[in-house]
């Protein structure tokens, strides 16, 4: 492998050619849905678990929150500053086969104790997947395409949420809970031998504009001043803490909206696995996509695009949110929950494009690694936690509307996030660099 991070295996294609690019950006697609399916798979099954294992709502909001964010999380720092050092294709395919292992060691799962220690394990895994792939997607596009790239890649969790509520609830509801958990965790482990045999490693920086903006990394640059240099950057420090505010709804939405809907609006396990995994795969897919070719047509003009389209779909999406919490009939319930399922997640392409964009192509695993953390450690580990807690407090009083109570006090986020994405778009705005910089020639692989 040369200083740039070429791969040492034979006969690989030049990774620039556009239908190449599209078959790597499938493959890292179709990890990222398998990254979040089984991410999922205990949220969309939490009834059949609940049942099974005779665990509460706070319980299972640890358990798909914080104790999955606490190695997720922080193990990816590492993770990043190595990829950035080495090949980034064998990174992730090792950590497919990791968390996919690990997945179906849920399945075995005879007690709360065991499942916690799994879950923990799969976020280990999954530590390895997000921001090496992230890195690969940006050195393989022209800056003016990585919007619409990372907004097909971020269709990983719509399609991963989708897939796991068809499959995953259609294979419970027809044998057991832990069928889902050996089928998805086969199939990651073959997977991952398929991306070390077709994925390239491509050459760092090949579509970069010669200067580089907020954070370079020297030859050499230690662990720590790779943090230091991330955090130090007000503007990237604010992206992570909006990002992560708006994960805060996401996660704490759709880790308890299955048993919400089953719960509280009386959907079966069979309507789940047709009615919300097509809501979930069309509301959420499409909000991604359409916010990715957004951003590629307004960020070009105006960076402070990154920040103020996200901005506004959270408070267009709010009195949605509402709505759903509110309505009395799990079919209006679901309608109005599309809304929210398109809009919530309009930051994530904004917010990672505009990081990879902003960063030396020798600190973007690392930097991609930076922003999940916050945006996870928030999101993942508190959103989740949240909302099993406030479920539980409200139990004695609202009986049976105990998690709808939860999502009312969750409804407030919605503008502490937007309110943050708009001073990120006061803070772009007043930057010296604040104008897109012409891109260069791509340098020869």
């Amino acid at each position: 492998m040369d200083r740039n991070g070429s791969p040492d295996r034979p006969g690989i294609v030049d990774s620039r050619a556009p239908g190449h690019r599209g078959l790597v950006l499938g493959m890292l697609c179709f990890v990222y849905v398998l990254n979040f399916l089984d991410r999922q798979l205990v949220s969309i099954l939490a009834k059949p678990i609940q049942d099974g294992l005779q665990i509460t709502d706070s319980q299972l909001g640890r358990i798909t929150g914080f104790y999955f964010a606490l190695f997720y999380c922080f193990i990816a720092i590492p993770v990043g500053w190595l990829a950035d050092r080495t090949n980034r294709v064998k990174v992730l395919s090792l950590a497919c086969g990791l968390w996919s292992a690990a997945t179906a060691a849920c399945g075995m799962a005879a007690n709360y104790g065991q499942l916690v220690v799994a879950r923990m394990a799969v976020g280990v895994g999954e530590a390895g997947g997000v921001p090496p792939s992230y890195a690969i997607i940006s050195d393989s596009f022209p800056r003016e395409q990585r919007g619409t790239a990372m907004g097909i890649f971020n269709l990983g969790p719509p399609l991963g949420s989708a897939l796991g509520v068809a499959f995953g609830a259609s294979l419970a509801a027809a044998y057991d809970w832990r069928v889902p958990f050996y089928v998805v965790g086969a199939v990651g482990v073959l997977t991952a031998v398929l991306v070390y045999l077709i994925v390239p490693e491509p050459a760092r920086g090949q579509f970069d504009p010669a200067p580089v903006s907020a954070v370079a990394a020297e030859p050499g640059q230690g662990f720590g001043q790779a943090i230091r240099s991330f955090f130090g950057n007000r503007i990237l420090a604010v992206t992570a803490l909006a990002s992560g505010a708006a994960n805060f709804i996401t996660y704490g939405l759709s880790n308890f909206a299955t048993l919400f809907l089953m719960r509280e609006k009386g959907m079966t396990l069979e309507e789940v696995a047709i009615w919300y995994a097509l809501a979930v795969g069309i509301g959420m897919g499409a909000g991604i996509f359409v916010s990715g070719r957004l951003i590629d047509r307004f960020g070009v003009r105006n960076k402070a695009a990154y920040a103020s389209i996200p901005a506004l779909s959270l408070l267009l999406a709010l009195p949605f949110f509402l709505g759903f919490a509110t309505a009395e009939r799990w079919e209006v319930a679901l309608a109005l929950l599309c809304v929210p399922l398109f809009l919530n997640s309009f930051f994530l392409p904004a917010t990672v494009t505009f990081v990879q964009g902003e960063v030396d192509p020798d600190a973007r695993v690392i930097s991609g690694a930076l922003l999940l953390l916050v945006m996870n450690l928030i999101g993942l580990g508190l959103g989740p936690t949240f909302v099993g807690m406030a479920s539980d407090f409200f139990r004695p009083e609202y009986g049976g509307h105990a998690l709808q109570m939860a999502f009312y006090a969750l409804a407030p986020m919605y503008l502490i996030a937007a309110l943050l994405f708009l001073w990120l778009a006061r803070l772009i705005r007043r930057a010296p660099s604040a104008a897109v910089p012409e891109r260069r020639e791509a340098n020869p692989v």
